[in-house]
């Protein structure tokens, strides 16, 4: 059965019940209209039938007075008229007796017509009108008071029947108005109860798929609707059901899925030791593990400005390198331990070295930042305990190695006696080798010193093109040795720079020396210099045989020495030019190929931008 047709079976109850109402209605008032009918039936006809034989009577009467009064002729006449018509109505009163007692009066009045038709015809057989008074007045008179008189007992009978059956029709009228409303209202009560009943049960599917809908926004996925039958809901709770099972499995198998995913990269995450802090791509801040919370008091929890209430050494920190990711620059490394930030803790200070990392989306965008501040408080403990020994250790070979030299010095030039030829290429062997030492420990002890940030730099305004003609008188004569050509172009630009012209000197040189070094005789090592703004960028090119890009981010790294370099050094030239030129406030890297040589560059504030503490 439809939907349609439940509902409307559903209002057949009232249909039924005003029908039921409008059939009681009906039969009642044909009784009520019966009941009228029969009262003018039964005594209407008589009453107006007893007032005519009165009425007859009268004038029957009247013409006896004529005759007495001489007018016999006219009296006749007139009585002559009035006979058949008391008659028939006489007839038709006894053919209509209803009501007790009547007979016996319609007998009464049959007996008493009959005796005055007698008395009357022996009146008008009188021959004279004195005979003819006596006999009225005798005779038929009395019989006109008695037959009158039992037209009158007829008509009061039923007079007095009709009243008392048009009181009974009043009664029986007002039964029928209180049954008709009982009637109406026992209708009205069985049918809306019967019609409330069918509708409900008509529509307690769809309460049935509302549970089930709500039960679903509420994430309960294995709501059911259970609607059986064949109508427009019972589909609608199949498609309802086939959808919720759609959704519960698209829930176990991607959001599921999703949710066990995040749930293991938070473990993952929460199980760093290292505080991890994940910014949006509008920098507000995504997701922090428990190290993050422990450490930099930093909580998803509460609103607000979340960084506002991290240590200022930590904020400057995150703050730096999310602006570095979302920026579009890509991963922030650290250039070294110098970049780690001291955290005060209760169980002592932490530094804390900062990594970044870009969250990519599908289309390849930067959708958020992740940066990591990793615990290096140990390795920068031992970094600086290295320092310290290395600095010690070169510190102390400083004075018994200037001894050595000088003493292989005066042996090598016969101040303390003649040597034999062998003798001279061993002491100049000798010396070669203490003034290559004597190179390691000078820079030995200035790394250590700019790494304690004793570096002083005495920075003064000097003409570009002597410091770089300068660095390249120092590396002129190696450079012939080895066949290199050196050359220079300066811009007029750059003419001068603010700079510490014995550090950069420094700088230069080193870079002209491992240029010179690692080119081939009749190759050429060229130092450029121009202007980049508001800075000086110097470039040494060789035509080398160039570096390999996985050793390019490392041979600024101290005692790092690139497979198949020249003996001697320890590695830390292009550490210490790196930090000489950061000193400065500049940067210093390298672009090179395989086969290709090298170019180093560095750029410097044209005005002196010194680093503080440097």
């Amino acid at each position: 059965m439809t939907l349609r047709q439940r509902l409307l079976l559903a209002q057949a109850p009232l249909a039924l019940a005003l029908v039921l109402v409008g059939v009681v209605a009906v039969v009642t008032l044909a009784r009520l209209g019966r009941s009228g009918q029969r009262i003018l039936q039964d005594n209407y006809r008589s009453v107006l039938a007893t007032q005519r034989m009165s009425e007859q009577l009268e004038r029957m009467d009247s013409a006896a007075l004529f005759v007495v009064a001489g007018e016999y002729e006219r009296g006749l006449a007139q009585q002559a008229g009035q006979r058949q018509g008391f008659e028939s109505e006489l007839r038709l009163q006894e053919g209509n007796v209803t009501e007790p007692g009547e007979d016996e009066s319609t007998r009464r009045l049959r007996a008493g017509w009959e005796r005055y038709l007698v008395a009357y015809d022996a009146f008008l057989a009188m021959p004279t009108r004195e005979e003819r008074k006596a006999a009225y007045f005798h005779g038929v008179e009395p019989l006109f008071l008695e037959v009158k008189d039992a037209a009158s007992a007829i008509l009061a009978l039923n007079q007095d029947a009709m009243v008392h059956k048009s009181e009974e029709l009043r009664r029986q009228s007002d039964r029928v108005n209180t049954l008709m409303v009982l009637a109406v209202l026992a209708a009205f009560g069985v049918g809306l109860f019967a019609s409330t009943s069918l509708t409900h049960r008509a529509l307690r599917p769809v309460s049935v798929l509302s549970q089930a809908v709500q039960r679903l926004g509420k994430g309960d996925y294995s709501a059911r609707a259970v609607v059986e039958g064949k109508d427009e809901i019972a589909q609608l709770g199949q498609d309802f059901n086939s959808m919720a099972e759609a959704l519960q499995q698209y829930r176990r198998s991607s959001l599921g899925e999703l949710l066990q995913a995040q749930s293991a990269s938070q473990a993952a995450i929460d199980s760093l030791p290292d505080p991890v802090v994940v910014f949006g791509s509008d920098g507000s801040l995504l997701n922090v593990n428990r190290s993050a919370e422990d450490v930099l008091k930093l909580s998803l929890e509460g609103g607000g400005d979340v960084l506002g209430r991290v240590l200022p050494e930590a904020r400057e920190v995150l703050e730096r390198v999310r602006g570095h990711v979302l920026g579009g620059k890509g991963a922030y490394q650290p250039r070294g331990y110098e970049e780690a930030v001291r955290v005060a803790l209760a169980d002592g200070d932490r530094w804390l070295l900062p990594r970044g990392s870009p969250v990519y989306g599908e289309t390849g965008e930067v959708v958020g930042a992740t940066v990591i501040l990793q615990d290096v408080t140990r390795l920068r403990r031992f970094d600086e305990l290295k320092n310290d020994l290395v600095a010690t250790v070169a510190h102390e070979f400083r004075t018994p190695l200037t001894s050595l030299r000088m003493a292989v010095h005066l042996v090598a030039e016969g101040v303390v006696g003649p040597v034999t030829e062998k003798q001279a290429d061993l002491l100049f062997a000798a010396r070669e080798d203490c003034e290559r030492l004597q190179g390691i420990v000078d820079d030995l002890l200035d790394l250590s010193r700019i790494q304690a940030g004793q570096l002083q730099l005495e920075v003064r305004r000097v003409s570009t093109e002597e410091l770089v003609e300068s660095v390249l008188d120092s590396q002129r004569s190696s450079a012939e040795e080895r066949g290199v050509r050196l050359s220079r172009w300066v811009e007029l630009d750059a003419e001068s720079v603010d700079v510490d012209p014995d550090r950069l000197g420094l700088v230069l040189g080193n870079l002209v020396g491992n240029g010179v070094k690692h080119t081939p005789a009749g190759g050429e090592v060229e130092v450029r210099v121009s202007r980049e703004g508001s800075r000086v960028r110097f470039e040494v090119r060789d035509s080398g045989e160039g570096i390999a890009p996985e050793q390019q981010a490392r041979i600024f790294e101290k005692f790092y020495r690139a497979p198949g370099a020249p003996v001697g050094g320890a590695g830390l030239g292009l550490s210490i030019a790196k930090e000489i030129v950061q000193a400065h406030g500049g940067e210093l890297g390298v672009v090179s190929a395989p086969g290709r040589g090298s170019t180093f560059w560095f750029t410097l504030p044209q005005q002196a931008t010194l680093v503080e503490g440097a």
